[in-house]
């Protein structure tokens, strides 16, 4: 029996020995894919690199082993595979061939993440800071505070908040302008509008998109989903015009501003008309919500490109999923219609059949940014004031996936990348 005691030790002493990574495949195998974003961050955290291994089994992730990863593997419940230096080889092979569309890129930091939102907002109102906390990742509230006293620098990441840049209140005016919350964020808004010397909300909303934009020029990497992403390039296109009507700012809108927008300074969208009616809950024609879509929730999907991997490593490190068809869901901002869209932006994913793309990305100056229509990726017709979406009932989200490839995409080696 002793003897039998001492082979079964030297066997689990040799195997370690070998065992020398953790693969965290990300492709049906895994338990738990949101999860899993928030291992890599926190072994990035801990100044160790990652391996993102793009289009090998779903995009999976690889580190060194210690007994200390693959604890804390266990204890989120995320699916990983210690693995020999042999099967570290044979995999680095398969991936390096040229006819395989795979590459390894490199994750070397974690970034510093920033979430533009209201203080008093919870953190169950927006997308970005519900997966953020599922899977465990650390971020910090700013605001216009904090953005206008230019203390953007710090951050790596950016994410807008469901924001309406254009100072228009998500033109709820319509349907809400006797609510509680309405009523609130309105005199929040214009206190903060005369905190900083704005006679109106539009005005300090279009300091602040000059800022993020800014920010973005320098180098910074802009994510935002839903109103954030048409009415932040709107509001720059209408620098110096007057585009919000009386119930918002107490004047007239200039009702010939569409002839006057400079799509020049705008990330994403050119030659779009405006909506200036307030009782209209649109801002622009971008919005492919705008009159009829012909799909029902059980039919509304949007399917993700296929980039290289080896030449297209940007787009293919923000598609990363463990499958290329992604369901549709509802926002204030639901799609953008094509025609809308610059000719030099990346389309991620698309429905061609209602000619919209729902995820795009771009640069602007040294920097990134990417756009993601909708609200909640597993609420499809989100309405306000609906109880919170729980993620550990969509631990295998291929929407939220979408999110987080775009936090851990500040980390992977700038050299490496190709656009």
């Amino acid at each position: 029996m002793t003897r039998i005691i001492i082979a079964f030790c030297f066997f689990i002493l040799c195997a370690n020995a070998f065992a020398t990574r953790i693969l965290i495949p990300m492709d049906d195998e895994q338990r738990n894919h949101l999860k899993a974003y928030g291992i890599a961050y926190w072994v990035l955290a801990k100044d160790l690199e990652v391996n993102w291994l793009l289009n090998y089994r779903g995009g999976s992730f690889m580190m060194s082993y210690t007994d200390v990863f693959e604890k804390e593997c266990r204890i989120r419940g995320v699916s990983y595979e210690v693995v020999s230096e042999g099967q570290v080889t044979s995999i680095l092979l398969q991936i390096a061939k040229a006819d395989v569309n795979m590459e390894l890129v490199k994750l070397l930091k974690a970034p510093k993440i920033a979430v533009y939102s209201p203080k008093t907002k919870q953190p169950w109102d927006d997308a970005v800071t519900l997966v953020l906390s599922y899977a465990e990742i650390p971020y910090e509230i700013v605001f216009d505070d904090e953005v206008l006293d230019g203390k953007l620098s710090k951050y790596d990441w950016l994410h807008l908040h469901h924001e309406d840049f254009t100072g228009q209140y998500g033109k709820f005016y319509s349907t809400f302008a006797n609510a509680a919350w309405y009523q609130a964020e309105v005199r929040e808004n214009e206190s903060m509008a005369a905190k900083h010397g704005f006679h109106k909300v539009s005005e300090l909303k279009l300091a602040v998109a000059k800022k993020i934009r800014d920010y973005v020029v320098g180098g910074g990497f802009m994510f935002a989903m839903c109103s954030a992403t048409d009415t932040y390039d709107i509001a720059l296109a209408a620098d110096g015009i007057d585009i919000v009507e009386v119930p918002f700012d107490g004047d007239p809108a200039d009702w010939s501003a569409d002839k006057k927008l400079d799509f020049s300074k705008c990330f994403a969208f050119k030659d779009y008309r405006l909506y200036f009616d307030p009782m209209t809950y649109e801002h622009s024609f971008i919005d492919a919500m705008q009159g009829t879509r012909p799909v029902t929730e059980e039919n509304d999907v949007f399917s993700l490109f296929e980039f290289s991997a080896k030449w297209d490593m940007v787009p293919a490190m923000l598609n990363q999923n463990h499958t290329s068809t992604v369901k549709g869901f509802w926002g204030q901002t639901t799609a953008f219609r094509k025609l809308f869209i610059k000719s030099d932006v990346i389309i991620l994913g698309d429905n061609k059949s209602l000619n919209e793309a729902r995820y795009i990305h771009g640069t602007f100056g040294k920097g990134t940014w990417t756009f993601y229509g909708g609200h909640d990726p597993e609420d499809y017709q989100h309405q306000v004031g609906e109880p919170p979406t729980d993620l550990a009932l969509h631990p295998n989200s291929p929407g939220y996936r979408l999110i987080l490839n775009n936090v851990l995409f500040p980390s992977a080696q700038k050299k490496k990348l190709k656009t």
